[in-house]
């Protein structure tokens, strides 16, 4: 029996026809694609057809859609996306080349609307350029010649195109099944060849699109240089000793990543250049080396995504090295009445940051380290934004290229306009690492422990209570600082049974995180994390 998938001798002649038909509708269109990122490596380092299609949908995807994916995807939303366009895009080729097997064009159609939506969706980025738009259109008509060649194989094993005789009803009949001998295998060859053309395309265009690679080198060999305000020391009894508990500091390989960006882009430090721009007394155009050589700060500094839920992960405290934001905007001097400052990534992501947040006293960063190394690219090398206090959708641009003074009511960021808050403080929580809900624990003393947050406000104190108990205060470890999460934990003793634990905390001022749950939009998720706990004899 031959291998599932694989028209057999049995196979009726129209039903072995149509699935080579699908075979090359597939084929031809990925050697379509691999066209247009190749030519985008030579011509549009910064967009590809493909990138340009999936931040689209990025884009178009609704709020609720997006959270869903982050809820259930996590940091791997932009590989759930990616695999699910390929799957997409495979299921439409294969109809691609069913329908052109059938009747003549159809199949072609498909492919030119491919080929016109990829370019609408280019064309509607912030990094379009011309060479840009015409990509996708390059990708269609490379995937429709392909296609052609394909199915004329397919049919006569030649390369001229054989249009069915039309039946007795005037409906084209039955298209003729491939000649066997020699000429199904010039079609097997031409289709093989193909595919391997495409896979080694793809091969290469990973290879020249790879600037990520020479990026990554230069990082590696890059030396940060020695902050003039180095990081206070850490409190004696910050980091406390109790295991599951988040760390103090969190590793870069396990800080959370959520942006926009299909693919992590690659800026080259050499030609990396932050304008500031708008409402300011004079323009300032700032290049890597001049900021290197900036009087640089070291401080930790927690940070916080709008999409965290109560209780979640996308949360993470790292120290940052980098330059105040308000020495640049200092010699650009903001004009009277700006109260925002529309920061710019590579990839045109924008968000609208209070002005008052960053030429205060808090340390607002052009950061260029993460824990003591070149931020990781993913994490917005070659320079980002850091200001305590305030969630990332309006503060903590990666890539960062440019700084624009504005005001609220002429300019907003990506996310404001799809229904987000404008300003996005950061919200009072607290959350439970140890022990992890629902899983079983011994009768006796049980240890909890995690970590409780108020960014530049600090933590006062941290409670836990049992079934709607009493509240019990837990031990704060001292904060790094008030712009940082602090740990804590509490030992309880419990006898055999099912028990719900709450947590809260309370900042500096006295005020108390809000009890009422409430979704993470518009501005931040609220309530009391709580978990479930079977004590067991």
């Amino acid at each position: 029996m031959p291998p599932a998938g694989v028209p057999s001798a049995e196979a009726g002649p129209a039903v072995a026809a149509g699935r080579w038909a699908v075979a090359a509708g597939v084929v031809s269109v990925a050697v379509g694609l691999v066209a247009g990122e190749l030519a985008a490596a030579l011509v549009s380092p910064a967009l590809s057809p493909m990138t340009g299609v999936g931040s689209a949908v990025i884009d178009a995807v609704p709020p609720a859609v997006k959270d869903w994916a982050v809820a259930v995807f996590g940091t791997a939303d932009k590989l759930a996306l990616l695999l699910g366009m390929g799957l997409a895009i495979a299921a439409l080729a294969a109809l691609a080349g069913r329908l052109e097997w059938r009747r003549r064009f159809a199949g072609f159609a498909v492919i030119a609307i491919f080929g016109v939506a990829g370019m609408v969706a280019v064309a509607g980025r912030a990094q379009s350029t011309g060479n840009a738009i015409v990509l996708p259109l390059l990708s269609a008509g490379t995937g429709v010649l392909v296609l052609r060649w394909l199915i004329a194989r397919l049919r006569d094993g030649g390369p001229a195109y054989v249009s069915p005789a039309p039946g007795p009803s005037g409906d084209p009949a039955p298209a003729p099944a491939p000649l066997a001998g020699a000429g199904r295998r010039r079609f097997l060859q031409a289709l093989g060849g193909s595919a391997v053309v495409a896979t080694l395309g793809g091969a290469l265009a990973v290879a020249l699109r790879g600037a990520a690679a020479g990026v990554s080198e230069f990082r590696s060999k890059l030396a940060l240089p020695s902050p003039a305000s180095p990081v206070p020391p850490v409190p004696a009894g910050a980091e406390l000793r109790l295991d599951g508990i988040s760390p103090l500091v969190t590793p870069n390989r396990n800080f959370y990543r959520i942006d926009t960006a299909l693919t992590v882009p690659a800026v080259d430090p050499d030609s990396w250049v932050l304008k500031v721009t708008g409402m300011v007394e004079r323009d300032i155009e700032l290049d890597f080396a001049t900021l290197l050589s900036k009087p640089m700060t070291e401080r930790h500094i927690t940070i916080a995504c709008v999409s965290n839920e109560v209780g979640g992960d996308l949360i993470g405290n790292a120290l940052w090295l980098g330059w105040p934001v308000r020495e640049l905007l200092a010699m650009a001097g903001p004009q009277g009445g700006a109260d925002m400052v529309l920061s710019r990534s590579s990839d045109g992501w924008t968000a609208g940051t209070p002005l008052e947040a960053l030429t205060d006293t808090r340390d607002a960063l052009l950061a260029v380290g993460m824990n003591g190394e070149p931020l990781p690219l993913e994490h917005g090398f070659p320079v980002r934004l850091i200001v305590p206090g305030l969630y990332g959708y309006v503060s903590a641009t990666k890539w960062l290229t440019e700084l624009k003074v504005t005001r609220f009511a002429e300019d907003s960021g990506y996310w404001t306009p799809r229904g987000w808050s404008e300003r996005g403080p950061i919200k009072t929580s607290s959350r439970i690492d140890v022990p992890r809900s629902g899983r079983p624990v011994r009768a006796g003393s049980v240890a909890f422990g995690g970590v409780a947050w108020a960014q530049h406000t600090g933590i006062g104190t941290v409670e836990l209570r049992v079934n709607r108990g009493a509240w019990q205060p837990a031990e704060l470890a001292p904060g790094i600082s008030r712009d940082t999460w602090y740990q804590w934990q509490l030992s309880l003793s419990l006898t055999p049974g099912q028990y719900e634990i709450q947590v809260r905390a309370t900042d500096l001022n006295g005020v108390p995180q809000i009890e009422e749950p409430s979704r993470v939009a518009p501005d931040g998720a609220t309530g009391f994390h709580t978990i479930r706990v079977d004590v067991t004899p």
